[in-house]
């Protein structure tokens, strides 16, 4: 561009003319102004990122997705059958939730053998093929890693139970404490499922701690050789091609240490609680998010790099899920001297949000996470996933669309669960046929508050039989009575489907703008949340969330700063009366109920001088 036509864009902006540079921009704490370096090419951006920091994760409950065998359960083979699907929706990585040999008291969170395949799923064989048709496809294998606990059948604790002097302590062992001549717990600690979270051992005759099942015995981490016998459980993993783990309840992993004596405190009680079985009726100071966590996981964090050191490929990657205050999960990520998790979990948007939550505090919540998360560091997004409500039935059906454009609107990493992109909702399951443990140790009064069976229903591939799920007579959760509309064969030719809404995001996040660009985020009313992702040499993006049932006249030139004249519509919803590639200038637009829009500038942002920013004019052709 020469100087006279810098110049004469200069003027035309000053003089309020046909606007291709626009203000000052606005100092947003995370506005990108590395992003302005002229020097920074799409490719040498491209080239400094790793394969994750934009990735699109994929959560599969694997009894849920696809059953290859017949017997109502999914299954490995299953998996391997539709990761083409995968690809097809734009998914980088699919997270598997745990699949080891388990007697299933808790559907695999209850380990047996750390190392092998439980038959249910299949066997070391089908994980192999899946490993290999992963790697032909395109789609990566992220498993489960659950390393607070083993079940109680699991060979260590067996040995441990024993007294063998390998594996005596092991487990977290303690012979009670005597009050009035009676043998009791040691302490007064709660199990997330209820009750004490001591079991007396007959053989062994001590209490063994169990924060989950009693059928879930606590691993001992203060014990060096169970940190090695779990860190080779990892290098097993690795070995046969996994990419990385996600990292189950890590805030349970230790407990406070024992005193002198060998004895614990109580934990404080929770006045507003008054069920004694109840988890929350003490205050877990004790139990959950000790110091000495952190330094675990950045221990595991050592092992997947000097693997991915002596064995070369992509890098490995955790993700850990911590329920823990934010200051404390932003911790995962690491510190001055050590590499943490790449991705500590971002639960704000299941723990802050309700259906009445306003366009504001899902403004709060997303920057809550920004501003909070370490320089450097990359975020990541998640609204669902197999313990919590699904997406739909928690903030709305009529808004699943826009919050899978939220997600992947933002920068960073897009974690979705099973379902999520075809609109799946909750299952009412009766007490008759609930299988959770979670819901199973409570009563039909209450079991439904516990109950995580409805957000893990089988997936709807069809409107065949079971949803084209299995071909048993009964599979082992009932299948949504919506599937005959909500599955994948009648969502990809449905043009305004969820499932091509979802497919065109995925496919936008290879934008270089929303591959590198940062982020500006506000509440524009107490109705309209916006997010602008802007980067020089690229276009403009611009993605509207209408969160109610009033019609919203928006002004994108009075929300941001640097934005252009007219925009173009690239994503719409069905609620929209705009088409796909349909313009409208910046200052009118207008967002039915429950509308969600992504805009963007119809030309590319191509220099600035100090802080005012130029788009070429549709007429010129871009260089």
């Amino acid at each position: 561009m020469t100087p006279r036509r810098l110049l004469l864009y200069l003027l035309v902006a000053i003089c309020g003319g046909v606007v291709y540079a626009s203000g000052f921009p606005n100092y947003h704490a995370h506005f990108d102004f590395v992003a302005w370096d002229k020097h920074r090419t799409a490719e040498k951006l491209d080239a400094a990122q790793k394969w994750w920091q934009s990735a699109a994760i994929y959560q599969i409950y694997p009894r849920s997705f696809k059953d290859s065998d017949g017997d109502g359960v999914g299954d490995l083979k299953g998996i391997a059958e539709q990761l083409p699907y995968l690809k097809e929706i734009g998914i980088a990585a699919t997270w598997i939730s745990p699949i080891y040999t388990s007697p299933m008291a808790d559907f695999g969170y209850d380990v047996a053998n750390f190392t092998n395949i439980d038959s249910v799923f299949g066997t070391l064989d089908d994980f192999d093929a899946l490993i290999a048709k992963s790697r032909e496809v395109g789609v990566k294998i992220i498993l489960d890693f659950v390393p607070n606990h083993s079940s109680d059948e699991h060979e260590w604790f067996k040995k441990s139970a024993a007294g063998d002097k390998d594996y005596k302590d092991f487990y977290v062992w303690h012979p009670g404490r005597m009050v009035n001549g009676t043998r009791q717990p040691p302490t007064n600690w709660r199990s997330v499922f209820r009750g004490s979270a001591w079991q007396w051992h007959a053989e062994r005759k001590e209490y063994y701690l169990h924060q989950f099942l009693s059928k879930q015995p606590d691993l001992n981490y203060r014990n060096p050789k169970v940190r090695a016998a779990m860190s080779d459980v990892l290098r097993f993993w690795l070995r046969r091609g996994v990419t990385g783990f996600r990292v189950d309840a890590v805030p349970f992993a230790f407990e406070i240490a024992p005193d002198a004596n060998g004895n614990w405190p109580d934990e404080p009680r929770n006045d507003w609680v008054v069920d004694p079985d109840d988890y929350n009726y003490v205050k877990h100071i004790y139990t959950a998010d000790q110091p000495e966590t952190l330094h675990l996981v950045y221990e595991w964090r050592r092992v997947l790099d000097e693997f991915q050191k002596e064995n070369g490929g992509d890098e490995r990657v955790m993700l850990t899920e911590a329920y823990s205050p934010l200051d404390v999960v932003m911790k995962y990520y690491g510190n001055e001297t050590a590499e943490g998790a790449q991705m500590p979990f971002n639960f704000l948007m299941i723990n802050w949000l309700s259906n009445d939550s306003d366009a504001y505090h899902f403004a709060e919540t997303v920057n809550a996470w920004l501003q909070n998360m370490p320089e450097g560091r990359t975020a990541n997004w998640v609204i669902g996933n197999h313990d919590q409500n699904r997406v739909g039935s928690r903030l709305g059906a009529d808004r699943i669309d826009m919050l899978n454009m939220l997600t992947n609107m933002l920068p960073g990493v897009s974690i979705s669960y099973y379902g999520d992109e075809i609109g799946m909702t909750d299952v009412w399951i009766p007490w008759n046929d609930t299988q959770d443990p979670s819901a199973c140790h409570t009563n039909p009064d209450i079991y439904e508050k516990f109950s995580r069976d409805p957000e893990r229903t089988p997936f709807q591939w069809s409107d065949a039989e079971n949803a084209g799920f299995s071909t048993a007579n009964k599979t082992w959760l009932p299948v949504a009575d919506n599937y005959k509309t909500v599955n994948v064969q009648h969502e990809r030719v449905a043009p305004l489907s969820h499932l091509n809404i979802y497919k065109q995001l995925h496919a936008l996040r290879n934008e270089s703008t929303l591959r590198h660009s940062s982020v500006e985020l506000k509440a524009i009313n107490q109705n309209v949340l916006g997010v602008k992702r802007m980067l020089l040499n690229d276009y403009t993006y611009v993605f509207l969330m209408n969160l109610f049932d009033s019609t919203e006249q928006v002004d994108l030139t009075q929300a941001f700063d640097n934005l252009p004249y007219e925009v173009e519509y690239v994503i719409v919803t069905p609620q929209s009366t705009a088409k796909k590639g349909d313009t409208v200038k910046s200052d009118g637009l207008k967002l039915l109920p429950k509308e969600a829009v992504v805009v963007r500038s119809t030309t590319k942002l191509t220099t600035t001088v100090g802080y005012f920013a130029y788009y070429v004019p549709k007429n010129e052709k871009h260089k």
